[in-house]
């Protein structure tokens, strides 16, 4: 008998995931006709145009031509309203004004209509005269005599350097009539008079503010001189946000508005592809087509990993094809993958679980809006606070205005995606067998027959409850950014009611799906109480892990700290019970819903009722205490 050392058996398995991946390559371009590639070539035609649009304008005019304005073309005020997309140009006919037109300019005065249409279509007008002006001052060779004024901002962690809050405010410098002034609460307040040509013939004024609430950049813009992770306030001109030196009127708020546009570019191409991957899943399932792979002497592993490979690698090459053309780097491509991956794993565990492709297309929608949301929701927030770090899309607009990202703040964003992933494709392989592949069972009970395939005893409880965390992690960093918007008094108790509904449900589903196979026959209080502790016993290690938001300035956050309280508070007895009544809570509270799982699905669901509102109740208590 021959002994295969691992060696061996390693290139044949890769030998023969290469082998399957070609066949998929094969199949698959088989099956596209001309009119579905014309349509895929004519998205990425549109999307591209898209992404050219918004390098080229420094954004999408998502307001053009809203207000009308009625102007002669030989007015100097035609040309200020040509170049406002906001604005369009109509025949200055003063008896239009509210039928046809929001403003007239004529015989040297400004008639507006009776109507908030008509005040707002005044307020862009003048905005629009005033930057006008500006851009003509900015082409005077005497700069220092078009502005006097010159201001500079720098930003600051409000817990270091001097002022009232520990904060550097914006620094402001001037010369002539301007006067510039740093303040403790992160703000440059500048008082200045300019001359101009508006409308109502004063000259245009500004004044920049900074906020100092997140971590800040140094001088140089690089980021916190302490080396900490917090996201750093990032302000550039043009494409990516409101400038940070200049004239007052050309300080603005910096927002990624560009960024996300081109970011958005990236999950183009992901709903093109998981299309036919889940197909081609599900086909394998229409008619027992794949009970040939599964006779064969191969593992359901290499079955998959060779399937999969084909549009992971795809997605991947557009990845860098896209990066490559918006101006990215490694990091954008870095940060994008995980993402493709979780969209790959969510839309293989859809085509194992879907029982017609009526069913799949609702699976496939499902995942691309929900991670489409968890993707962009939190990088609005960029600029702001460390909520962005909850999206891989931060880390893409960081690169494209160029600062940098540490590997904890890249393991924080990605973490729970490649985690993620690698959990549900581990579910996934679980059915990918006989008994489950050709039966046509709803989607609840084909995930409890993924989650059974997996239990092989009582210890299994807790490695399911460890495998729960990425994704109670991804839907709690999720309610945090849906939540961050609310007032603190209605966003914590909100926050922490779903954070405890969401880990009950993660802590003892698997409890309830042992009881319908691998526990059937022991439907008996004692098991359910030792099933509850092991899987709350799992799931209090395993959300040690979440100790990694230390380190990017959640725990800064209200929200933060309600979510993620920090161990480390207090001493002595106080830190004992801190430590371990929440290994306390998670067993007593899956053990309530345990001993529900034991009788029915009604009873489970029952029985969650009084473990949620125990778990909120003591997360009240916790986060009351801790102030």
């Amino acid at each position: 008998m021959t002994v295969r050392s691992p060696l061996d058996r390693l290139r044949d398995g890769v030998r023969t995931v290469a082998r399957i991946a070609r066949w998929e390559v094969s199949r698959s371009v088989g099956v596209v006709d001309r009119r579905t590639a014309a349509l895929g070539v004519v998205a990425l035609l549109l999307a591209g145009a898209v992404g050219g649009a918004a390098v080229a304008s420094g954004g999408v005019a998502l307001d053009r031509d809203v207000y009308r304005i009625g102007v002669a073309p030989d007015s100097p005020y035609h040309e200020v309203v040509r170049g406002t997309p906001a604005l369009a140009a109509r025949p200055p006919d003063v008896g239009s004004l509210g039928r046809g037109v929001e403003m007239v300019v004529g015989d040297g005065r400004f008639y507006v209509a009776d109507s908030r249409k008509g005040e707002a279509a005044l307020s862009t007008f003048r905005r629009a005269v005033r930057r006008h002006n500006l851009d003509a001052m900015s082409e005077e060779a005497n700069v220092s005599a078009a502005f006097p004024v010159v201001v500079t901002l720098q930003y600051a962690d409000r817990g270091r350097g001097p002022g009232p809050a520990g904060a550097t405010g914006g620094t402001g410098t001037g010369t002539g009539t301007g006067t510039g002034t740093g303040t403790g609460d992160g703000a440059a307040d500048v008082d200045a008079s300019t001359s101009g040509s508006d409308g109502d013939g004063s000259g245009g004024a500004g004044d920049g503010a900074g906020d100092g609430s997140a971590a800040g950049l140094d001088a140089d813009g690089t980021g916190s001189s302490d080396g900490s992770l917090g996201v750093p306030l990032l302000g550039s001109s043009g494409l990516f946000g409101g400038g940070t030196s200049g004239s007052p009127a050309d300080i603005s708020p910096p927002f990624p508005f560009g960024a996300l546009v081109l970011a958005f570019l990236f999950f183009i191409p992901m709903n093109f592809v998981i299309q036919p991957y889940g197909s081609s899943i599900l086909d394998e399932r229409i008619n027992r087509r794949g009970e040939l792979l599964l006779v064969a002497p191969i593992s359901p592993s290499a079955i998959v990993a060779g399937k999969t490979l084909p549009y992971l690698a795809a997605l991947v090459g557009l990845t860098v094809v896209i990066s490559l053309a918006i101006g990215g780097g490694v990091t954008s491509v870095a940060a994008v993958a995980p993402i493709a991956a979780l969209y790959l794993a969510a839309t293989f565990v859809g085509g194992m679980f879907a029982r017609s492709f009526k069913e799949l297309t609702f699976v496939t929608v499902t995942v691309s809006v929900f991670l489409t949301s968890y993707a962009f929701v939190p990088a609005i927030f960029t600029n702001v606070t460390p909520i962005a770090l909850i999206s891989p899309l931060t880390l893409v607009v960081h690169d494209l205005q160029g600062t940098g990202v540490t590997a904890a703040q890249y393991a924080f964003s990605t973490g729970p995606f490649y985690v993620g992933s690698a959990v549900l494709f581990l579910l996934g392989v679980g059915v990918y067998r006989e008994e489950d592949m050709f039966t046509q069972r709803p989607v609840p009970l084909k995930f409890l027959d993924a989650l059974n395939s997996r239990i092989s005893g009582r210890r299994s409880m807790a490695v399911l409850s460890v495998l729960s965390i990425p994704f109670v992690f991804i839907a709690e960093l999720l309610t945090i950014a849906v939540l961050f918007v609310l007032p603190v008094d209605v966003s914590i108790p909100l926050l922490l009611l779903v954070v405890a509904g969401v880990e009950e449900v993660a802590k003892s589903v698997h409890v309830y799906a042992g009881f319908r196979d691998e526990f059937a026959g022991r439907r008996t209080a004692r098991t359910a109480l030792v099933l509850g502790s092991l899987s709350g016993i799992g799931f209090f290690l395993g959300e040690k892990l979440t100790a990694v938001v230390q380190f990017v300035g959640l725990p800064d956050l209200a929200l933060g700290q309600a979510a993620f309280t920090p161990v480390g508070v207090g001493s002595g007895v106080a830190l004992g019970l801190l430590l371990f009544a929440p290994l306390v809570l998670h067993a007593a509270t899956t053990s309530i819903a345990a001993l529900g799982a034991t009788r029915s699905r009604e009873w489970y669901l029952a029985a969650l009722v009084p473990a949620i509102l125990l778990h909120t109740a003591y997360n009240l208590a916790v986060v009351s205490t801790l102030g």
